[in-house]
């Protein structure tokens, strides 16, 4: 065989603004009175169509509307999902990894409107508790279409799983194989392998994953208690920034396949997890066609039936949320303020936002996220490309709670004719936001507005959720 090309790794990029580039600006267009869009999905919020900045546009003019009137909590932050980026990125997946079935991590952004929309374009669901399983059949997805992701399970996990024939799960150890023996006989296992993933955001080798050396122990001991091993999965940390990443795992799982056989299985299934960053997405995809090619030839996984599927989460839904906060409050640090530096690197300014680390930018702490703000509002009015970028001043972003590390941004750059009740905005906010957002000290989680986007996208997106009921 020949030896595989090695890209060169890349330097971790966020995607987001930092301090010291130009400031972004949101185009203001004008309000209209949208149209929610009836899509027959009884029990959701309403969809709208058109372009996302105009609903951010018309969520601020309500909010500024409903605070003129003295309604309450009408600065609350909010989302604007945009599903026809979802139907993008399936678009691009498609397109890059023809030979690779996507199974949507429901954890990463359990959205009612994105399970529904990934339902009706086909993707399968990786999910890791019962309240998953329980969310997406609901919806009505088929049972085979679920991938019980999780090496250590609860026995009523598995006891539920084995009620709803949800069959395809992982393990990674030899007391999750009795557990399961003794609870679901019937299962169809994955054996999930280590891998390196030191150049990833979120590293799961810590927690999850068999070293090589362990798989022939563990395929003996499921011969022995006769259960059933259907494949391999492996995951190399959540945002992944490295390609080769997926090479050297699919390497690995290339001799877990050889154990298989050797133990006297005949493995049909490949899971390459997750990992799939936005902006590295191609170069990702190319590996991982290179890595099968090189170690699962299309012509040997057709003759031995082996299907390859992956566990991309923030791929699809990273890019389609973005947030708007409230400025609630503004404090200027003066005169003898011991953290005030000579050098004058030290913000000055602090503005409060009404959403912070206890709601949805929870993704700072737990998914090592940088997120910068861009303007939305100055002085009341929408931005243009000239007062967003006009006499910035340094200054740091807080949550609305009342603990220290309610730090959202401990340094940036904004105009200095912000005042408090302008907006704040925020970009790719949708994976690892939401679903783990608190209501700590009783601020209230964002609310969504939904969008199908604009023309064929928008269209293709209603025909989707339609067809869902």
């Amino acid at each position: 065989m020949t030896q595989l090309d090695v890209l060169p790794p890349v330097e971790y990029d966020l995607n987001y603004l930092p301090p010291s580039a130009t400031l972004p600006h949101v185009p203001a267009p004008p309000a209209c009175d949208s149209v929610p869009i009836d899509v027959s999905v009884p029990g959701l919020p309403p969809l709208f169509h058109g372009h996302p900045d105009l609903h951010m546009n018309n969520g601020i003019i309500s909010a500024n509307h409903a605070g003129s009137t003295g309604e309450e909590d009408s600065e609350k932050a909010f989302f604007v999902a945009d599903l026809s980026q979802v139907w993008r990125q399936h678009q691009r997946w498609k397109r890059a990894l023809p030979d690779v079935e996507p199974f949507y991590a429901v954890k990463c952004n359990p959205d009612p409107y994105v399970l529904r929309l990934l339902k009706a374009l086909g993707t399968g669901f990786d999910c890791a508790s019962q309240g998953e399983i329980s969310q997406v059949l609901s919806i009505g997805v088929d049972a085979s279409r679920i991938i019980f992701a999780n090496p250590c399970k609860p026995a009523s996990f598995i006891r539920h799983a084995a009620k709803s024939d949800v069959a395809l799960m992982t393990f990674d150890n030899t007391d999750e194989l009795h557990k399961v023996a003794r609870l679901y006989p019937g299962a169809k296992l994955v054996v999930r392998i280590l891998t390196d993933d030191s150049s990833s955001l979120c590293r799961l080798g810590v927690k999850f994953g068999a070293p090589l050396a362990d798989v022939p122990r563990l395929l003996a001991c499921a011969r022995g208690l006769n259960l059933n091993v259907v494949g391999v999965s492996f995951h190399v940390g959540s945002g992944c920034s490295d390609p080769n990443a997926f090479q050297d795992a699919i390497m690995r799982a290339h001799r877990a396949f050889a154990f298989g056989r050797e133990a006297g299985y005949q493995f049909t299934l490949l899971d390459v997890g997750g990992g799939f960053e936005d902006l590295t997405f191609e170069r990702s995809a190319r590996a991982i066609s290179d890595a099968l090619a090189h170690y699962f030839p299309k012509s040997e996984r057709e003759t031995a039936g082996i299907r390859v599927i992956a566990e991309p989460g923030r791929f699809y839904v990273s890019t389609a949320f973005n947030l708007a906060c409230n400025i609630i409050a503004r404090r200027v640090r003066e005169g003898d303020d011991e953290a005030l530096d000579d050098d004058n690197e030290t913000p000055r300014v602090m503005y409060y936002i009404n959403d912070g680390v206890y709601g949805s930018f929870n993704c700072i702490l737990f998914d090592h996220q940088v997120v910068y703000p861009h303007v939305l509002t100055v002085n009341g009015s929408f931005v243009s490309s000239t007062t967003a970028s006009a006499d910035l001043e340094l200054c740091s972003v807080w949550g609305p709670t009342c603990d220290g590390i309610d730090c959202v941004s401990p340094v940036t750059r904004l105009p200095r004719a912000l005042e408090v009740g302008d907006w704040l905005g925020f970009r790719n906010m949708g994976a690892y936001t939401i679903c783990a957002a608190s209501q700590f000290n009783g601020f209230k989680t964002s609310d969504v507005v939904y969008t199908s986007g604009v023309g064929v996208d928008s269209a293709a997106v209603r025909r989707a959720l339609v067809s869902t009921d």
